[in-house]
């Protein structure tokens, strides 16, 4: 048996927690609680369903390991 009117339910609730995960991190960056891995949570689950989380999700994983490195490059000369 196939449940077909499920899988629009399902979509939707994806959807409506992957913003609620947005909103809730944009709150949290001006709060003390963690609002950057929040955000990031709500693209990952949007990204299922739409291009532009995926293309800004990918952005944010490539500009954090950008920012790593040039700390650690950073830390690597200042020690020397």
């Amino acid at each position: 048996m196939h449940f077909a009117s499920i899988d629009p339910v399902w979509r939707f609730f994806k959807i409506f927690g992957g913003f609620t995960f947005l909103g809730a991190g944009a709150v949290m960056l001006f709060s003390p609680f963690p609002g950057w891995p929040v955000i990031f949570l709500g693209l990952t689950v949007l990204a299922a369903e739409f291009i532009w989380a995926r293309r800004l999700m990918d952005r944010m994983k490539n500009e954090s390991t950008r920012l790593k490195d040039a700390v650690l490059k950073l830390g690597r000369n200042s020690s020397a």
